[in-house]
Order: structure tokens, then sequence, then C-alpha cells
């Protein structure tokens, strides 16, 4: 449909981002299948399920806001990921994307891996048992506790991340009597087609040892020297939220040509190689991800055909998917509380969250999708922006989405894909209680991470 075509076409396009007007949806209660979980649908009396349980009732037993994390969708993608990898190589969960006990138990029974970067995220993956064996340590600035702590656990590989690191685990390997399995990450000059703060790859930024100007290979030289250290591989990760593979190919080009230095040199070929995660999802219609197979194939073909390039053998390939997990498992639900019309321009509808349980539309500019969810309606679509409770200008939820026109106080709306670092980052703010994360299942719903109270404010607070 042309912009004029619409009635309120030339409005909705005035106040909309250059280049981003869409028209309104033909059918407001429809739900688009690739940004929802599974198990997620209307029933006939118009309010969405989850699970099989109608979001009326879980609002009335747990609360808004609060994360709805859909258990199956959950496990079922971990074996997607599982099965188009295969056992010859390794799929670690990002643990940074969401992590609880709950879920490492459910990734420890899908026969997933974890990784994690942080003295927190380790204690959390072994005290829900987690073999430490499957744990990978990340992270570019590791205390010598945080270090201390992973190798008495006995990790089954720390990734280094500079050459101060590389001497600090050695010496706490030694000191314990241990031979430590690590890889080194370098940064391979590959920008993935992504948010600024979230292009990792690239050489003018915190991660890894570059391969430009020979520093991975001098962290390469310095570890194999060290007896405290087992160097099994390299590591890459060429950013986040990426829709296609090549980025990958070209990373993979150049990890294989170092794979290829490094055996020239010291007559070694380190058996792993691993590319990270940062596989995309999608937040609203127009993303379009890709599935798991499509995914391994295309980096096992790519890997294979720089390794014959180069005579080597193919290395055991390692993934790091987190949101690509995770994130479409979850939506937050939250009730509107004020709606606010700006006449010629937009409305904005306040629910009771915002950015202390999202804050990365306001951090990334992230885009998402929203949806009346306790009803359907008949009402004109309405150029929205959805925001929260904060004393913040920034404090947005959703920046532009139709919601029906009848839209009121006390409606439930609901912001899917919202799985993945929603309630890892969330926060306090203007002392905001974080939600809960409750898992729902076959009828059933549980809180897996309750919500916070003011007595949990207060307990930190010494005075």
């Amino acid at each position: 449909m042309s912009r004029s075509a619409h009635p309120a076409g030339p409005r909705y396009a005035d106040v909309l981002p250059e280049g981003h007007y869409t028209p309104p949806p033909s059918d407001l209660n429809a739900l688009e299948p690739k940004v929802w979980s599974r198990t997620v649908g209307r029933g006939e009396d118009g309010v969405v399920t989850v699970g099989g349980i109608p979001v009326t009732r879980l609002a009335e037993e747990f609360g808004t806001p609060a994360y709805f994390l859909d258990e199956s969708d959950f496990r079922a993608r971990c074996r997607a990921w599982r099965d188009a990898f295969g056992s010859d190589a390794d799929v670690f969960y990002a643990g940074k994307a969401f992590l609880s006990r709950a879920v490492v138990r459910w990734l420890h029974e899908e026969g997933l891996n974890l990784d994690v970067c942080s003295a927190g995220e380790l204690t959390t993956a072994l005290a829900a048992g987690m073999p430490a064996e499957r744990i990978a340590l990340h992270g570019n600035n590791k205390s010598t506790e945080e270090i201390t702590r992973a190798v008495e656990a006995g990790v089954g590989r720390i990734v280094l991340d500079s050459f101060q690191e590389i001497v600090r685990v050695a010496h706490v390997a030694e000191r314990l009597g241990k031979r430590q399995r690590v890889q080194i990450r370098v940064t391979v000059g590959v920008e993935a087609h992504t948010h600024e703060f979230i292009a990792t790859a690239h050489e003018d930024q915190k991660f890894g040892l570059a391969l430009a100007g020979g520093q991975a290979a001098e962290a390469v030289r310095r570890a194999l020297k060290l007896d405290g250290l087992e160097l099994v591989g390299i590591h890459s990760h060429i950013g986040s939220q990426i829709f296609d593979t090549s980025g990958f190919e070209v990373a993979a080009h150049r990890v294989v040509g170092l794979l290829k230095e490094v055996r020239d040199e010291h007559g070694v070929e380190l058996p792993e190689i691993d590319l990270g995660g940062g596989l995309g999802i999608a937040y609203t219609a127009d993303d379009d991800p890709r599935e798991p197979q499509e995914i391994a194939t295309a980096l096992r073909e790519i890997v294979t055909r720089e390794c014959a390039s180069a005579g080597l053998a193919v290395p055991r390939i390692s993934v790091e998917p987190g949101r690509a997990i995770v994130g479409p498992t979850a939506f937050t639900l939250y009730e509107v509380g004020t709606v606010k019309e700006l006449p010629g321009l937009r409305t904005y509808v306040s629910v009771d969250g915002g950015m202390s349980d999202n804050i990365r539309t306001a951090l990334y500019d992230a885009e998402y999708t929203v949806a009346l969810v306790s009803r359907t309606s008949t009402a004109a679509p309405m150029l929205s922006r959805v925001v929260g409770k904060h004393c913040e200008s920034g404090d947005i939820v959703v920046r532009d989405a139709f919601l029906p026109a009848d839209v009121a106080p006390g409606d439930l709306l609901a912001v899917p894909a919202t799985g993945a670092y929603c309630r890892s980052m969330a926060s306090n703010y203007n002392h905001a209680l974080r939600p809960p994360v409750v898992a729902v299942a076959d009828g059933a719903a549980r809180v897996i991470v309750r919500r916070e109270t003011e007595e949990d404010l207060l307990r930190l607070d010494v005075g």
C-alpha cells in the first residue's frame, strides 16, 4: 500500500524515523509466529495463552511486570542446536543472555555446554550441577580470584584475552598443580553489521588479541611455553544479532590462517576452533534469522574448505548461542496504566515496567514489537510509543508500534523476544523491583527467579 493510500499514512510517516515507515498490520490481533515462542497462541476468547495458560491468569497469580519463559520452547531450541552440530562439535550456551539454576539444569539435561564470564555465573552453574568440564570461562579482565575458582573447579577451558592473563592463568594453574586447558581469543578484523556497541571483532575494542600486527601469534608463542597451560585452540567472536554467515567466512579464513602459522612455526596443530555466537533472532517481523541446521552446515563447510586449503586437519568446532536459544522463548507482560494522546503525533502508552526490566531500547536503540494480549479489538490502529514509568525521557520499551485505538488502563500488553539480556541487565533504577521469571510448560507455571521485594532493597542498604 502506498503511503497516501492509507488515510493516516502521511501522519504516521511524518513521525516515524526516515526509512522506517511501515503501514499498520491488517490484523492487530494476529501474532507473528517468528517473534513469539512456539506455544503462544490466542484463545477463542481473545486472550493470549502460553503453555496452555491464559496471560490473564498468569497476571493474577504472578503480577506484572513479569517475564514468562516457555520451557518447552527453550528445550526444543537446545535440542535443535545440539542436533544440528552433532557429536563432533560443541555447543556452549552463552550464560550472559540469561542464567538461573533452572536454566542450567535444562542445559545439562539437553546436552549443551555452558560458557560463563564472571564468578557469579560460575557459582550458579556449579550450584545447579553443570559438570565443570563442560564450562568455559570468558572475560576480558578475569580476576585472580575468578581464575582460581575456575581452575580449582576444573572448568573445561579458559579463554585467554590478554598477555597479562596468559601469565595469570598459568601461575594459578601451576600453584594448584594443574594444567589448564585454554583457548586464545583473537580479533580478526571483521566488523559485523550490527550496532557499534555490540560489534566485537574489529581491532579498536577491548576484547581479544589482534591478528593484525602479530599479537595473536605472540600470544600463542607465550602460551605454548608455559607448563601450566594446555593450548587447545583459537577463539573468535565477531558480533551480535547477525543474520548471515559471510562475516564468519572471513573470520574462519583468518583464524585458520593463524592455525597454519602455528603449525609451521611450532609443529603443532591446535585441535579446536571456536567461532563464538552472535546469531540473530527475530525481534520484529522484518527480521529473518537462520535455523540452527542451516548455520551448522554453513559453518562446517566454511571451516572444512579453509582447512583443506591450508593443509590442516579439520579442528573440532564450537559455537556459543545464547540469545538464539533463550531470546525467542520469553515475553514480558505489562499492565497499561496511562494512555496519553499527543494530537497529530502519537499516543504514549505507559506500562508498569520500563527501562529497569528492558534497557536494550535505550542502550542499543533495539526494536521490539508489542501486542494487546488480554483481549481482541476491532478498533482502528493507533501509532503508539510504549513507555515505562521511570523518571527518564529515554524510558522507552517499544519506540513505534501500532496498537488498537481503544487500548486502556488495565489492559495487558506483551513484548515478545525478551528472553535474552532483559532480566540479565535489569536494574533497580528508581528503586524498582526486578520482575520474576516464570517458567511455563504443559499447563503449569512456576517461578524460577522470584520477584524482588522492598525487603531485598533494604537488606542491602546498611544505613
